[in-house]
């Protein structure tokens, strides 16, 4: 059987249709430039977009309206390339290399070209639609309340995510604030909610993360610079348990913010005042 051609794939399709969470999350992400993906970090990435090496806010803006169209339209990555293509050339950012200053020397940032232009798809639109999820499977919480972390399970899934397959934790544990998915690049995992009743039939059993959850000093470059990150001390396996770099954050949490007019007036003004305490 031929491998298809990954830049056919639909990522809508490969996730489900997008939420109007997830299109409401990415258009609400402002600009953060940064040179490498480790200047906008965790909680920061997931409300600034940012793309590495490119400190251009007009490339930045083409970058992050093509990743729009493409979560509102359902686009393929042959989609978002054939619209993102002319207009890095036609800006001298396309291609390989460095873009350089030939006055100052100054660097500007580094050109793009097809392997990042994925990088950039999947990550950017899989964390949209997973921070949509989340959002869903929150409100939804009071009667799903039990949350399972599912791996895809095949030859390319990683150990670690694998050995999280199948386990549930509670919406509110402080596992997800960390864990939820995606837990790295090219991550497939993703979350099922269960309801007592179905907890009950299957026979599944609650895990916590009270106890095993530890910051650690996390590498995140060759040279051997480091960010703390939290780990997760993993009963059933013995090992621990760590997003890869960049990834130790939840998207949806970190960008959400709930509907106060659902609320008490209590405890909407609760909600205000710790939000401006942080």
């Amino acid at each position: 059987m031929a491998t298809p051609d990954a830049s056919q794939v639909d990522l809508s399709f490969a996730i489900g249709l997008p939420p109007e969470e997830a299109i409401a999350y990415f258009e609400s992400k402002g600009y953060a430039i940064g040179f490498k993906w480790q200047d906008v970090w965790a909680e920061a990435h997931a409300k600034a977009f940012t793309v590495a090496g490119v400190t251009k806010l007009d490339v930045l803006t083409d970058v992050r309206g093509a990743l729009t169209d493409a979560l509102n339209n359902g686009e393929t990555l042959a989609d978002f390339q054939n619209r993102l293509q002319p207009l890095l050339e036609a800006k001298g950012w396309w291609g390989k290399g460095r873009i350089v200053d030939q006055e100052t020397g100054e660097i500007h940032g580094k050109r793009l070209n097809p392997r990042r232009l994925e990088t950039i798809f999947r990550t950017n639109l899989q964390s949209s639609y997973m921070a949509g999820r989340f959002q869903e499977q929150l409100a939804n919480a009071e009667f799903r309340p039990y949350w399972e972390y599912v791996a895809v399970m095949d030859n390319r899934t990683r150990p670690a995510h694998r050995s999280l397959h199948g386990r549930v934790f509670r919406y509110d544990d402080p596992f997800w604030r960390t864990f939820y998915p995606p837990n790295g690049w090219n991550c497939r995992c993703r979350v099922r909610t269960r309801s007592q009743r179905e907890m009950d039939r299957l026979g599944l059993a609650t895990s916590s993360s009270e106890g095993r959850l530890e910051t650690v000093e996390q590498p995140i470059d060759r040279q051997g610079n480091t960010r703390p990150a939290i780990a997760f001390n993993d009963p059933a396996t013995g090992k621990r348990f760590m997003a890869d770099a960049g990834f130790g954050f939840n998207p949806g949490l970190a960008a959400y913010q709930p509907d106060l007019s659902r609320y008490p007036p209590e405890l909407a003004r609760q909600f205000v005042q710790e939000q401006a305490s942080r």
